[in-house]
């Protein structure tokens, strides 16, 4: 892959966002420039940061001409620019729910800003016991909606809900979930996570 300044994305190593972003750029094989903003640090905050995003958040995608913010919409502007197959052509398809039962169910309440504020207004609470919760309360309902005998999500290549897999099992992990009671689930991760493109993607590889 050859490096260009063309594309850029405003990243931090450890936003499951950008790390779903990362996925697809490498899939698709689109050399990219990454230009770390560290959330630890409320480097969102900073001016020139949301000039780029009013936000305050990453991903900020940059490409085509265009800066695209929220990772979904990312991923679809790319599947409907890129042919990346990310998303079926049944519209029925249960792709998109599977996605947003991790993007728009579990992520969120597990969003760090979320996470410590909840945690500040509960004295005897932990940041890893909201996260393990959180995670495992969203696992136990997204496994049984993996229901198709197929390598991945909802086939047999890297879709929608795969992007949003990866980063979410990383959390689990990160955040001591026993990922036991989840077989489909992990074994459709660990899959994913020995293709060089979403290895490539992993915080490990990328932290700044």
């Amino acid at each position: 892959m050859t490096l260009t300044s063309d594309v850029i994305l405003q990243d931090y190593w450890r936003s499951s966002s950008a790390y779903r972003v990362r996925i697809a750029l490498n899939l698709l094989g689109i050399a990219y420039r990454a230009i770390p903003v560290d959330l630890s640090a409320s480097a969102q905050r900073d001016p020139g940061h949301l000039a780029l995003n009013p936000q305050g958040l990453v991903p900020v995608l940059q490409i085509d001409g265009l800066r695209l913010t929220q990772s979904l919409a990312i991923l679809e502007y790319l599947d409907e620019t890129r042919a990346a197959g990310f998303l079926p052509d049944t519209p029925a398809d249960r792709a998109r729910a599977l996605a947003q039962a991790i993007a728009m169910d579990i992520q969120p309440i597990c969003n760090l800003r979320v996470a410590h504020h909840a945690v500040s207004l509960a004295p005897d609470a932990t940041m890893q016991g909201w996260m393990s919760h959180f995670i495992a309360l969203g696992f136990q309902g997204l496994e049984p909606m993996l229901t198709s005998d197929t390598p991945f999500c909802h086939g047999d290549r890297p879709g929608l809900a795969d992007l949003c897999l990866v980063p979410q099992v990383y959390n689990a992990r990160r955040w001591g979930v026993d990922l036991t009671p989840f077989p489909r689930l992990t074994a459709i991760s660990a899959r994913l996570e020995a293709l060089p493109p979403v290895a490539a993607a992993h915080p490990d590889r990328v932290k700044q």
